[in-house]
């Protein structure tokens, strides 16, 4: 791994937040998956990836 976030690609990113989303953590996925497709240079992959990892925050389900 690189110590320059600069150099880190949008498969890093979409790994890292893969693994943050088998770790149970779907806001750092979600911020992760954001990076991922802010540096994916095609739309519609960048949908995907969006698609892939939502905002929990939009999501999640209230309880009493």
């Amino acid at each position: 791994m690189t110590s320059d976030p600069a150099d880190l690609t949008a498969a890093d990113h979409l790994d890292a937040a893969r693994q943050m989303a088998a770790a149970n953590r779907p806001l750092l996925a979600h911020l992760l998956a954001e990076e991922a497709a802010r540096r994916t240079t095609d739309p519609a992959t960048a949908a995907s990836i969006r698609a892939a990892f939502p905002d929990p925050a939009l999501t999640r389900k209230e309880t009493d």
